[in-house]
């Protein structure tokens, strides 16, 4: 039986709410707006794709979207049927604040880049409570000059920030906190509390808005949704919204003042008068914009619309506070007893509280139980509603002109079977507002630890085949679905189903086989499409590390020929040990699984020989003389060239180990000898294992590209702070090459690359292309598991010195624990009160209401640890979350609670 273990969240109000079949109901409203509609390639109806200029910020208010919505601090329907957000406007500014600003890929001296400040501060996996905080300035917003300065500025010069502006010195600005609660899972109250940070008086109006996403404008609708103004006598003024299909809702709002509510009403649709300068009635999409900045009168109604806002006007003495409530209920649930909205808010609050003690209760520093619900809130507040029908939108909408002709042989024209509308774990909802394939792997392991059915949800999407291609690939981005992404679905499924198992005390084998059939078709596409050679040496291509190296891997080198590479090749050696970890998984339900599992141990192998160089240095990517993994670039007249470039890409053949306990050989009868079948045969393989035929620690056996030697080489280079090590993990780029970059020269070009701890000086790859030198949390994280699982072998008599040169040895488990505590600290606060990762925002920092605010960035200096690239990446680097949670990263990733894996083993062996 499986010991007993501490309260859980399952034991809890929210987690008993995650594990009943009505949470899809609780889960049906939540954050699911975009933060940037605008500017994103399904939005993008040009002749050449070029989407941030075709549908530019300027339009944003102006437009109706095809595909979504966005707004800030949004939420909505899992359809976005009905969409709320915030608007807000200062007084000062030439639009009202609808949604978040930034630069487009042109505009950022390093590609896109949002130019606000707001932080996801709390939340429910089941949205019951949800929290975030947008600080907006009492003067005019910088549009113009984070434009201009920006434009001014090279790639060798640092971003311009908002807070360079000096838009928010002498704290003259307002915080507004936006708070969602569920009364029930329909009953939905919106909360937001304005405070004047500032010594003097400021107006501010306040605009909660409630609208429909535009669904007839694009083909015939029999019945278009509507906001209606009502009034009862005695019961007051509401907004009745109506829809075919969906049951009616009344929409109330009102203020913690003596200030009242003025209802305004537009419709979201495009004004064309405006941008095409043609004639139509109105009012358009951006009539609350046109009433409130110019009174225009005709830019609304005051009775009904597709698009409704509660205007509140506030004056704020200094420090003041207000507070504007917007609810929404369906209409036959009447409020006869009036609802005390403050004390449901209250009620909320402490379920999270309650939730994540449960999550938290082995964490005993209060900071690091900080970061890590910051970090779990970012993910939750990052998912969106993605909608994306390729077909369509090659072809076009009956209602709408036809598209230019190139796109049918353009961008995505071969993935017309792509048709997307779902829930998705975004990685920004404003710099990455689009689903990627490896992104999602990390954000539903990350997810798991609150909410595993959401996780699972989450890599089924990809394998379901409206998502994956009929050839077996998985869709990369919109921009490229056809670009190849580091293959981790079959690790992230194994994480997933280990998490959920430890949580629930039950391994979902159904999820487990579901996934594993579909990937078994992924693992067939790279083999015979990124196998240039049939040799078992891959490319991949992009590969997510577009600006690693000299040459953007996805396009044709100007050299022409191809590149062998290392971390492609050892991602797949990887992928099929998953693959055989979840066919052995499997296989205690069904023996046929195991001759699968041996299929891949093959696999493997065969990966393993090719790459070793042990006897034929063409193939393989081990470099003798600096042993190091290089790429090798392939010449057209045969050459072979190391691309000598001391990278992550060399590092990468780490994550491909296993460690099979004698536990699976015992539990599955016949494994262990179709095994050694094999090898007898095959003693050249044999011997490219490490230590295959020698029993480990606990008669474990290990299965990994690198023998002890090796492994300790690639040690030896990560573990030097002079190279790989910094104080906040593992660059991306060894700091060997600040003084001495790698160049490489053909036909009397140079290519070079240069060690950079921050943002890249490179637009060879465009957009937000800061890969060169920064930590990089997915990596950094899959080392420390992998250096984990090492130790499952070798046992705490391997020591490895650390840091290199320093003459102290420790154990690889020591290491890993080392590695962790280097990583989590970019985001926990230091001997000086201040948080590495925060390093760009001293102003917040010095603040002590705002020094608990913490940012997720996608990168992190590599010498200093602040935050570089997207400021809400909390997709991927919410891994975070893992890494503090004790127990959590476990010597094979995380794992169940001690005896339950047994358990089950036994009792499916007894079925057999």
């Amino acid at each position: 039986m499986p010991k007993s273990r501490p309260v859980n969240q399952i034991d809890t109000v929210e987690g008993s709410r995650l594990h009943t079949t009505d949470c899809p109901r609780w889960q049906r409203w939540g954050p699911y707006l975009s933060e940037r509609q605008w500017g994103t390639v399904r939005e993008d109806y040009s002749e050449f794709g070029t989407a941030w200029e075709y549908f530019p910020h300027d339009h944003a208010r102006s437009r109706a979207y095809r595909w979504g919505e966005d707004g800030l601090a949004g939420f909505g329907d899992t359809s976005l049927n009905w969409c709320v957000s915030l608007a807000l406007w200062n007084g000062c500014d030439p639009i009202i604040k609808e949604r978040l600003f930034g630069l487009t890929n042109e505009e950022g001296n390093h590609g896109e880049d949002v130019k606000e400040l707001y932080f996801y501060v709390d939340g429910t996996p089941t949205h019951s409570y949800m929290r975030m905080l947008y600080k907006y300035p009492h003067a005019a917003f910088p549009y113009a000059d984070l434009v201009d300065e920006n434009a001014r500025r090279s790639a060798d010069l640092p971003e311009y920030e908002v807070l360079d502006t000096g838009v928010f010195d002498d704290e003259r600005y307002f915080d507004v906190t936006v708070e969602y609660a569920k009364h029930t899972p329909d009953d939905i109250l919106m909360r937001v509390t304005i405070e004047n940070r500032g010594d003097v008086a400021a107006a501010l109006d306040v605009l909660p808005q409630m609208w429909a996403r535009n669904t007839w404008s694009w083909k015939p609708t029999p019945v278009k949704p509507s906001l209606k103004l009502e009034t009862v006598e005695g019961e007051g003024t509401y907004v009745l919204a109506e829809q075919s299909g969906h049951e009616p809702m009344v929409v109330t709002a009102w203020t913690a003042h003596s200030g009242g509510i003025e209802w305004l009403f537009c419709e979201n649709e495009t004004n064309v008068r405006r941008l095409f300068r043609m004639e139509a009635e109105g009012p358009f999409k951006d009539g609350f914009n046109d009433y409130i900045l110019n009174a225009d009168e005709s830019a609304i109604r005051r009775d009904q619309g597709t698009r409704c806002a509660a205007h509140v006007r506030l004056e704020l003495d200094a420090h003041g506070t207000a507070v504007v409530y917007l609810r929404w209920r369906p209409e036959s649930a009447p409020d006869e007893v009036p609802l005390d909205a403050d004390a449901l808010f209250a009620r909320r609050l402490a379920e999270a509280d309650e939730f994540y003690g449960a999550l938290q209760h082995d964490i005993a520093d209060a900071d690091q139980r900080l970061v890590q619900r910051q970090a779990l809130a970012g993910m939750l507040w990052s998912k969106q509603y993605y909608q994306f029908d390729v077909t369509r939108w090659l072809d076009g909408d009956p209602l709408q002109p036809k598209p230019p002709k190139q796109r049918r042989s353009g961008r995505n024209a071969d993935w017309r079977h792509l048709c997307n509308a779902d829930i998705v774990s975004m990685p920004d909802k404003w710099e990455y507002p689009w689903y990627a394939s490896w992104d999602l792997a990390f954000h539903a392991a990350a997810f798991a630890l609150i909410d595993p059915e959401f996780a699972k949800r989450q890599l089924l999407l990809l394998v379901k085949d409206r998502y994956q291609h009929p050839n077996g690939q998985l869709p990369a981005y919109e921009w490229a679905f056809g670009d190849a992404n580091p293959p981790v679905h079959a690790w992230a499924t194994w994480r997933v189903y280990e998490i959920d198992r430890a949580i629930t005390g039950r391994g979902d084998r159904d999820f487990l086989e579901l996934v594993f059939h579909k990937l078994l078709l992924n693992f067939s596409w790279w083999v015979n499409r990124k196998d240039a050679d049939g040799k078992n040496i891959f490319q991949g291509g992009f590969l997510g590390l577009d600006n690693i190296g000299i040459f953007d891997r996805s396009s044709p080198l100007p050299t022409g020929g191809h590149i062998d590479q290392a971390d492609g090749t050892a991602w797949m050696a990887a992928y099929a040990l998953d693959l055989m970890r979840i066919a052995l998984e499997l296989a205690y339900a069904n023996k046929v699984f195991i001759d699968i599992a041996v299929k891949f141990f093959e696999h493997f192998l065969y990966i393993a020989e090719a790459v070793s160089c042990e006897d034929n240095c063409e193939t393989g990517l081990w470099d003798m003389e600096d042993e190091f993994f290089y790429d090798k670039l392939r010449l057209p007249d045969g050459t072979n060239v190391p691309m000598r470039i001391r990278s992550i890409v060399g590092l990468i053949p780490l994550f491909a180990v296993h460690v099979l306990e004698p536990g699976v050989n015992r539990s599955l009868p016949g494994l262990r000898d179709r095994m050694h079948w094999f090898l007898e045969h095959r003693p050249d393989l044999a011997r490219l294992v490490s230590r295959w035929n020698v029993a480990g620690q606990g008669n474990s056996v290990l299965l990994s590209l690198l023998r002890g030697h090796r492994m300790k080489a690639l040690l030896r280079r990560m573990l030097d702070e002079t190279e790989f090590l910094s104080d906040h993990g593992v660059r991306a780029l060894s700091r060997v090459h600040l003084d001495n970059p790698f160049v490489f020269y053909h036909n009397s070009e140079s290519f070079s690359i240069q060690y950079l701890p921050g943002e890249s000086n490179s637009g060879v790859f465009g957009g937000n292309s800061n890969w060169r030198g920064p930590v990089w949390m997915p990596v950094n994280f899959l080392l420390i598991e992998s250096i984990r699982e090492f130790h499952r072998y070798y046992g705490d008599d391997f020591r490895v010195e650390y840091p290199t040169g320093s003459g102290q040895k420790f154990s690889l488990a020591q290491i890993a624990d080392e590695l962790a505590r280097r990583v989590t600290t970019l985001f926990l606060l230091d001997k000086n009160g201040e948080r590495p990762v925060m390093g760009a925002y001293p102003q917040l920092q010095a603040d002590p209401r705002s020094r608990d605010l913490v940012l997720f960035h996608e990168y992190f200096h590599g010498d200093n640890g602040r935050g570089v690239g997207a400021s809400h990446q909390t997709g991927w680097s919410g891994l975070v979350a893992l890494l503090l949670q004790p127990h959590a990263t476990g010597p094979s990733g995380v794992v169940p609670l001690a005896g339950e894996a047994d358990a089950e083993i036994q009792e499916f062996a007894g079925a057999k």
